[in-house]
């Protein structure tokens, strides 16, 4: 085709000198009463995405989550990834001046939300329900460990027992032994389906002007995350075995030990794949065919001879070419990486995935947030504050004058 006969795509080309788009929640403000990982983390993902987020702190150290370690350069890891991006005011909430405070930064902010023990929100008039009625256009979010009633409405729930309660730790671990996720999986199943409570609810408020209240629970948000298990026991009579690395129900589908002591997982889908594996990488293709090996439900059933022509392969080769052999064969595999390879993959290194944040023990490295915009303004990585931080700033910005600070911190009701 003559160039003059091809279309003009001119104007289907993005702008080089356009600006980019704003950040989703710009604008937007988010006062939170909030501790530990739950709550700081749905937040956080709100501050990421360009919210101004209040953090209320106690006065005698703030969000306890400040003290659960010393690992990152003298912060806590955990309030380390929960709170950046964010201002610290410290308050006595039991105290009427501490607590009237609050109220005037709820009077303009678009988001409340709030992890307090059960009971203690109601108790100050912060809870959902009671903001949702006085501030029509506030989205206010509660955010318990068993929801607002029912026999467990007052049990106190932290993320490793919420695991118990879930389920989660009877389908992990070892046949002998069950064990917990190694991450807080309760409070992140929380933390984000706040997280997209709140968004949904701002769409809403979008429509038709009010915000409304969000009630997420962490035994309902992980309760949810164990709907595979849960569907395979209720229907199908039986829960999946705890298998380790293993899947309990795909063979081969594990973690292998290779020559030079690594360990490399991999996972055939099909039966297609196997024939591939026994052909490429075990190096008997009559294995394809054996009816002892050709479908996953005799391999599943002949799961220790499987695993171990698996092994005997795979131990035979260092890391790298067992990679190699597998991708060669079209078969998923992954290394075994431990959190300082993690730290250093190169996948996230090639896609420029860390930033640093600002700390009051200096910078740190961090990853953005999984949520990316194309054409849009970066993810905000903004500082982790320190406790109180920014409390005069706040003060003055609801309008107490020189006097009344001073008052308030005299009487340490302010910090």
């Amino acid at each position: 085709m003559d160039s003059t006969d091809a279309p003009d795509l001119t104007d289907r080309l993005p702008t080089p000198l356009s600006p980019p788009l704003p950040r989703p929640l710009d604008g937007l403000t988010v006062v939170a009463v909030e501790q530990a990982v739950a709550a700081p983390f749905a937040t956080r993902q709100l501050a990421d995405l360009g919210a101004r987020v209040i953090k209320v702190e106690r006065i005698d150290g703030g969000d306890f989550a400040r003290g659960y370690d010393t690992a990152a350069g003298g912060l806590a890891s955990h309030f380390v990834w929960c709170n950046r991006g964010k201002e610290s005011v410290a308050l006595d909430l039991k105290d009427p001046r501490g607590l009237d405070v609050v109220r005037r930064l709820i009077a303009d902010a678009d988001v409340f939300v709030q992890n307090l023990a059960q009971g203690a929100a109601a108790r100050l008039g912060l809870d959902a329900a009671t903001l949702c009625a006085a501030h029509p256009r506030l989205v206010a979010v509660d955010i318990s460990g068993y929801g607002a009633s029912g026999p467990y409405a007052d049990k106190r729930a932290y993320d490793m027992l919420v695991q118990c309660e879930a389920g989660l730790v009877s389908v992990t671990g070892t046949p002998e032994q069950p064990v917990k996720a190694g991450i807080p999986a309760a409070d992140i199943a929380a933390a984000m389906y706040a997280f997209s409570g709140v968004l949904a609810a701002l769409v809403r408020r979008g429509t038709t002007g009010r915000g409304g209240p969000v009630e997420v629970s962490m035994l309902d948000s992980l309760a949810e995350w164990m709907g595979h298990p849960l569907h395979h026991a209720m229907h199908g009579g039986t829960p999946p075995a705890r298998t380790g690395l293993a899947h309990a129900v795909i063979a081969p589908y594990d973690a292998y030990p290779t020559a030079d002591g690594g360990r490399v997982l991999l996972s055939v889908q099909n039966d297609r794949e196997w024939r591939r594996l026994a052909e490429q990488v075990v190096g008997r293709p009559e294995l394809g065919t054996d009816p002892a090996y050709a479908t996953n439900a005799a391999r599943v059933t002949n799961r220790d001879l499987t695993d171990a022509l698996v092994a005997e392969a795979l131990g035979a080769l260092d890391t790298e070419e067992a990679l190699a052999r597998l991708e060669d064969a079209g078969i998923a595999c992954a290394r075994l990486r431990d959190l300082h390879e993690l730290a250093e993959h190169p996948q996230l290194a090639a896609r420029e995935r860390w930033r640093e944040v600002g700390t009051p023990v200096g910078p740190l490295r961090a990853l953005l947030p999984p949520i990316t915009l194309p054409g849009g303004t970066e993810a905000r990585m903004g500082d982790v504050p320190a406790l109180g931080e920014h409390t005069e700033a706040l003060l003055r910005a609801v309008g107490m004058t020189d006097e009344e600070i001073a008052a308030l911190r005299r009487d340490g009701v302010a910090a």
